[in-house]
């Protein structure tokens, strides 16, 4: 299944590969990347496929959660019918 994640944080060193090394992992998948930083604050949105990882996406959605705090950021999943729907004008 594809999914959306965004992360959104102070900006700082190793963010992209602490969050990519949670993917890879968990056998998830990167199909696009895009980040910026803005005044400061780090954001990436990132396209990932799923259906390889032998984790159930709550299990996936969960980790990610953890490493945000952990770390200081949010990082969000939705699958990625429910964001297009969302996202629908």
């Amino acid at each position: 299944m594809k999914a959306i994640m965004t992360v959104i944080g102070a900006d700082r060193v190793g963010i992209v590969a602490n969050v990519s090394c949670l993917l890879a992992d968990m056998s998830v998948n990167i199909l696009d990347i895009s980040q910026t930083i803005m005044e400061g604050i780090f954001t990436m949105t990132i396209l990932v496929d799923t259906a390889t990882s032998p984790h159930s996406f709550d299990e996936i959605s969960a980790a990610l959660s953890a490493k945000g705090e952990e770390s200081g950021l949010s990082i969000r999943i939705q699958r990625r019918d429910l964001f297009t729907a969302m996202h629908r004008i």
